[in-house]
């Protein structure tokens, strides 16, 4: 065969090959709010025929006919889903693949607050985790070398029972459950659970999947915890693995640096870092229901106290179910706030 014929063969094969190349394209929004019907669509660049279409959302299969589909979302989590189209053609199969944001479906209501009673903290206290049980305030503290869990009792903020950490740490939340305390680490990747009663270390546990430990509570069956992004984990208590996560979203984006959490009459309560509020999350689906403002507590503060800006920062959240009351405090604070939250 000459080189002309050679080259001739080629072209044509190389056309041939180009003609029957699909180009697919999956159309879905960006970004859409869970009251809003998702509409997916694949279609071929050029026209090209499909013989069917299997689409997904996450590693869930969606009964669909033909080549597009109309899906209701309002049951689903919020936050970053992938859908997927795996499209038959031809004898070929082809995989397309494209992320979409769940929003929630309105913007979260506004709270203010009031003080109701104040009582003393101790401003040496780096919080990172703060709980209500039995009558008395249980407290975790961060920084390496002066981390620890206290047992304090509400009225006068004495500490009436201690247990440090190694400095190797630097403490982060705190939950108690089943008499137990549990305590996460910020970086370490590693819990630690502790009798109630004796503070004395039965285990400690790893970080299966979230990133680093940050906020800590439980809904009377599972530990939540928060990793410093937009994520809350849900642990099995006995096994401590994170079973499951929602993500925090509002109307218009996601909320990330999570830290400290309480579980409240149904929903999450969470600190912000750096920010003197709290978010209420739906712990279904992550919507933020609800956000406070409380930076009038941080001005109160400073009334009679000199903070660190951006360190010395509202953090802890505790609640007495009992007497329906919240109390609050920051990092290094000499006050800690019983408050009531009220919609503006």
């Amino acid at each position: 065969m000459s080189n002309k014929s050679f080259l001739g063969l080629f072209l044509f094969l190389f056309m041939v090959s180009c003609k029957s190349e699909y180009k697919f394209i999956l159309n879905t929004p960006t970004k859409i709010k869970s009251n809003e019907t998702l509409k997916i669509s694949i279609s071929e660049k050029e026209g090209k025929p499909i013989k069917s279409v299997q689409f997904s959302i996450d590693s869930k299969k969606i009964s669909s006919e033909g080549t597009s589909v109309e899906i209701n979302i309002k049951d689903y989590k919020l936050g970053k889903h992938q859908i997927t189209a795996l499209v038959f053609y031809e004898d070929k199969t082809k995989k397309e693949t494209k992320t979409v944001y769940f929003m929630a479906d309105s913007s979260p209501e506004i709270y203010t607050y009031k003080v109701v009673n104040t009582f003393p903290h101790d401003e040496k206290s780096y919080t990172q985790g703060l709980e209500y049980y039995n009558g008395f305030l249980y407290e975790g503290t961060g920084r390496k070398g002066s981390s620890f869990i206290r047992k304090v009792e509400l009225k006068t903020g004495k500490s009436l029972q201690q247990k440090d950490l190694d400095e190797t740490y630097f403490g982060e939340g705190i939950t108690i459950l089943n008499n137990k305390i549990y305590q996460l680490t910020w970086q370490s990747g590693i819990g630690f659970v502790y009798d109630l009663e004796s503070f004395e270390k039965e285990k400690e546990f790893k970080y299966t999947k979230s990133r680093e430990g940050w906020g800590l509570a439980n809904n009377g069956k599972q530990l939540i915890k928060s990793d410093g992004t937009e994520r809350i984990w849900f642990l099995n208590p006995e096994t401590l693995i994170e079973e499951s996560y929602i993500e925090a979203y509002t109307n218009k984006q996601k909320v990330e640096k999570l830290n400290e959490l309480e579980f409240i009459n149904g929903k999450i309560y969470a600190n912000i870092w750096q920010k003197n509020s709290i978010l209420i999350v739906d712990p279904t689906t992550g919507k933020v229901d609800g956000v406070a403002d409380l930076n009038g507590l941080k001005a109160l503060i400073e009334k009679e106290q000199n903070l660190t800006e951006d360190d010395d920062v509202l953090n802890g959240i505790a609640f007495d179910k009992e007497n329906n009351r919240l109390f609050v405090t920051g990092k290094h604070w000499s006050k800690l706030y019983e408050i009531e939250l009220l919609k503006k």
